[in-house]
């Protein structure tokens, strides 16, 4: 499965959601390419930090790709792999645009913020584009860095707006505004795999759905599945 994180309103935390994705999915077994696709290459610098500082922690291989070779090279390393998630950065990018083309998945994180909504509407019409070469593209907006003191009409209300564009689907699986998330940036770790002091239960609750959501399936590794 391809997976690209993007849209084009930057941060949203797409490097966040992707990293995560990336780590809970090679802990689960799964062989696991990142494409790092954003300029500012912090998918890559994550991904560095955690080989050193985390050397026993279930590993993926990374690569930086922009602009056409996004295209050509997933299409190239796709059977290679279970799973190939695309940081795709924050903005309407030939590398954006190219990742659409190959991809199955496009998760896009909203804000529930006015800015961030307006947005979404341009995200809409770039996927409608990108469905005119790959038709079939599954695209699915979800809430990310949610207030949990404002959880009630602000979020329904974006909610709201949201469900109203017919080419997106809308997915119930929000992430919070959590220290969590940062902590296990730093560290070089999905918020899975915190350490006791920083771990947050509602966190990675929120994170496994979804990855959950995201997936829909009990992963494993190419390696199992020839084996069984």
């Amino acid at each position: 499965m391809i997976v690209t994180i993007g849209g084009i309103k930057g941060g949203s935390g797409k490097t966040t959601i992707a990293t995560n994705l990336a780590c809970i999915a090679a802990g689960q077994g799964a062989d696991v390419l990142l494409v790092d696709a954003d300029n500012q290459e912090t998918a890559f610098d994550f991904t560095n930090a955690r080989k050193t500082d985390n050397p026993d922690a279930p590993s993926y291989t990374c690569v930086k790709l922009t602009g056409s070779s996004v295209r050509t090279e997933v299409l190239k390393m796709s059977k290679k792999y279970d799973h190939i998630i695309i940081d795709a950065g924050g903005r309407d990018t030939t590398s954006q645009r190219a990742a659409l083309s190959v991809s199955n998945i496009l998760l896009i994180p909203c804000k529930p913020r006015s800015f961030d909504l307006w947005a979404i509407e341009n995200v809409a019409q770039l996927v409608e584009e990108g469905r005119t070469i790959n038709p079939a593209l599954k695209a699915s907006v979800f809430l990310n860095q949610t207030d949990p003191a404002g959880q009630g009409s602000e979020n329904r209300d974006t909610i709201g707006e949201l469900k109203k564009f017919s080419v997106l689907g809308f997915l119930d699986a929000p992430l919070g505004s959590r220290k969590a998330f940062a902590h296990a940036a730093s560290l070089g770790l999905a918020v899975t795999e915190l350490p006791r002091q920083y771990y947050n239960a509602k966190a990675v609750d929120e994170m496994m759905a979804l990855f959950q959501g995201c997936f829909k399936v009990t992963m494993t590794s190419r390696k199992r599945r020839v084996a069984g």
